[in-house]
């Protein structure tokens, strides 16, 4: 036997090719392939048995005579037995054209095809999704009953089926299967479709104890069968003699409630059952409710980011269930003493669920990990050669995580990877300068390509490099690089760095990133108005980018870190007598923000400033004046040196603090005086 197969690299696709190629009288299988997809259907059936015997046949569904020459066409006629159309836009999201060109135009294509070639049957897949809105049984017979449709992707496959039945001038068989899901053994699936939408509202609803049981109405019934079944049954009917222009329901012997599906799914997700005992009334009621919701604007747009956050897309909801019950006597008179049947959804469920969570679902990356929260995840530390980085980083390591340490210094990352090493952790090295575009988008394609796969990805970044300067605004009237230098790395490198990773975290629906800002910014304290503004303005992005990717699990913590004594503040000799946190301790600050993921990481004094900056403004310009007063400047202000940094620890002397300055760094710990 020799085939021509349409939609060989799709999912039912690739499953009735490979059954096709078991078989002992398959000789060659000609696959209709777009140029871009020949590659990946030869690999994809590679570790397949008689894989050697598919023939790639360059064309394309949408183009006129399917993208195929004359020369291409008379060199399969007479070399062809069967016709498989499987090609089509199996998408209910997807638009009219869309669907027109792949499921109509692309059928009246392959129609002719079959004519050309002379083949001795033309199998065409079509769907339960011609019976439309149909009310009632709808057998093998039908097609035409008068029915309505509600979305493009039904009517296509409405009118798709009458072009084979009506254009085609060699015999035809029709297949119609119900919504079809994963393998009933393996599980495994290509996209989330049909039922799979609810899964990620049930598995939320699997924190709740799985004891409880909630009474529903019952709000209708679907079909589903899995795709090894349609499979089997429909290679088994290819060749079965004497069936021609007849059509056939591969769908459950009956039809499924929605209770049942959900209770079959909602068993492996540790999620409360249901049990549909109320008035069938009451379900009507709820329906209505929803057409309604439909129809008044402000209901709908609520409906519809309820229904985005749970992954669900509006177009769906209609369609979860069908109106018609298809009955599939003959069909099943045809499989009888083949063994082929539909199983129970409850028998395989199990299998659906767990290929989905590993593979599907589209919040897998957002789950806790065995082993704790950082557990194997990838956290970029910028600054990470001293300091708060560094430490940062050996905590990271210690806690199961793989930092991924940046700085300008490769030499000292180098010493830091070392080190944790051998404490038995894992580390990578990443040279790079933030404030330069190019090097940081070097760095994330490094990045990605290092770290990037099925089970793994950037999850969390943390901006930590910066650049702090310490100088009146009156030393300041002629230094305005000062502002361009603290704004280039503390909000623009941070910036431009959270930009570019974060498609990659959008796509993986996970990642978290953790901005090291000041307390400065809740005090305000004088001296530091380059340096604070530079922190202000990234606390201010993140809040508002926050809102926008929370709902693909991206999220943000700012920790308004006191005044620590690493390399940056050893310019300014008189915090040797100011009481400081450690790196150590703001690391732990950074850790918190990493594990338990808060909105915001602070010190009570920090605070108490912003509180008392927005309930007593005057009383907190007077408090930040008299500090202006009685802390001296420091001499790299005044002899207008070059601002500090993590890569600048110079040295300078100042003079003894007066005894009013003591006491106020005292009494106000940790604020940058």
């Amino acid at each position: 036997m020799r085939y021509l197969v349409t939609g060989g690299t799709g999912f039912l696709g690739r499953m009735v090719l490979a059954r096709l190629l078991a078989r002992d009288d398959c000789e060659a299988v000609y696959a209709l392939v777009r140029e871009g997809s020949r590659d990946r259907l030869l690999r994809r059936l590679a570790d397949t048995p008689g894989h050697d015997k598919v023939v790639p046949v360059v064309g394309d569904l949408t183009r006129p005579r399917l993208g195929l020459h004359d020369a291409e066409v008379d060199g399969l006629a007479g070399r062809v037995d069967h016709v498989l159309h499987l090609g089509a836009v199996y998408d209910i999201t997807a638009d009219d054209d869309t669907n027109r060109a792949a499921n109509v135009d692309g059928t009246r294509g392959v129609v002719e095809l079959a004519s050309r070639l002379r083949v001795g049957c033309l199998h065409h897949v079509s769907s339960v999704a011609v019976a439309g809105e149909y009310e009632g049984t709808f057998t093998e017979d039908d097609l035409d009953v008068g029915q309505r449709f509600g979305n493009p992707y039904h009517e296509t496959k409405y009118r798709a089926e009458r072009i084979v039945r009506e254009e085609s001038t060699v015999p035809w068989r029709v297949y119609r299967p119900a919504v079809v899901v994963g393998d009933s053994q393996t599980g495994e699936m290509d996209k989330v479709d049909g039922p799979y939408y609810l899964l990620t509202a049930i598995s939320l609803l699997g924190r709740l104890p799985s004891a409880l049981r909630f009474a529903i109405p019952e709000l209708g019934a679907t079909n589903v069968v899995p795709v090894d079944f349609v499979a089997d049954a429909m290679v088994h009917l290819v060749h079965r003699p004497g069936l021609d222009h007849r059509a056939f329901h591969l769908v459950h012997p009956r039809p499924q409630p929605l209770s049942e599906v959900y209770n079959a799914l909602a068993a492996p997700l540790g999620a409360p059952q249901v049990q549909a005992t109320m008035p069938t009334g009451v379900g009507d009621l709820v329906r209505r409710g929803a057409d309604l919701a439909q129809r008044v604007p402000a209901l709908a747009a609520a409906r519809d980011i309820a229904l985005a956050e749970l992954d669900i897309p509006p177009e769906v909801l209609p369609h979860l269930t069908f109106g018609a019950r298809f009955t599939a006597e003959k069909t099943n008179a045809e499989l009888a003493g083949s063994g082929i049947r539909s199983p129970e959804i409850g028998e395989y469920a199990a299998a659906l669920v767990g290929y989905w969570r590993e593979h599907l679902d589209p919040n897998r990356h957002r789950r806790p990990r065995p082993g704790g929260p950082l557990q194997g995840r990838r956290v970029v530390i910028t600054g990470a050669s001293s300091g708060i980085g560094r430490e940062t980083a050996f905590k990271v390591a210690r806690a199961g995580g793989v930092p991924l340490l940046v700085a300008r210094r490769t030499e000292e990352l180098e010493e830091v990877k070392t080190q944790i090493e051998r404490d038995g952790g894992q580390a990578w090295v990443y040279s790079c300068d933030i404030t330069d575009a190019e090097s940081v988008d070097a760095l994330v394609k490094a990045m990605i390509n290092d770290h990037a796969g099925p089970d793994t990805g950037i999850d969390m970044l943390v901006n930590n490099a910066g650049r702090s300067i310490r100088r009146g605004v009156r030393l300041e009237l002629e230094r305005f690089h000062d502002f361009e230098r603290t704004m280039a790395i503390n909000y623009f490198g941070a910036v431009r760095l959270t930009l570019a990773l974060l498609p990659h975290m959008l796509e993986r629906r996970f990642g978290h990133i953790v901005d090291i800002s000041s307390i400065g910014v809740q005090t305000g304290p004088p001296r530091f108005s380059a340096y604070v503004a530079s922190k202000a303005a990234l606390d201010a992005w993140a809040s508002i980018v926050a809102t926008e990717v929370l709902g693909e699990g991206v999220t943000f913590t700012t920790v308004h870190m006191p005044l620590v004594r690493t390399p940056m503040i050893a310019p300014t000799r008189i915090y040797d007598a100011f009481p400081t946190d450690s790196p150590e301790e703001a690391a732990d600050k950074v850790m918190h923000a990493l594990v338990d993921r808060p909105k915001h990481v602070g010190t009570a004094l920090g605070t108490f400033g912003a509180v008392a900056g927005a309930l007593t403004p005057s009383i907190k310009d007077a408090v930040m004046h008299v500090a202006y007063r009685v802390f001296p400047e420091s001499a790299a202000a005044r002899e207008g040196s070059d601002p500090p940094s993590h890569d600048d620890a110079r040295t300078l002397d100042t003079g003894p603090l007066s005894r009013g300055a003591q006491a106020m760094a005292r009494l106000l710990p940790g604020v940058h005086w």
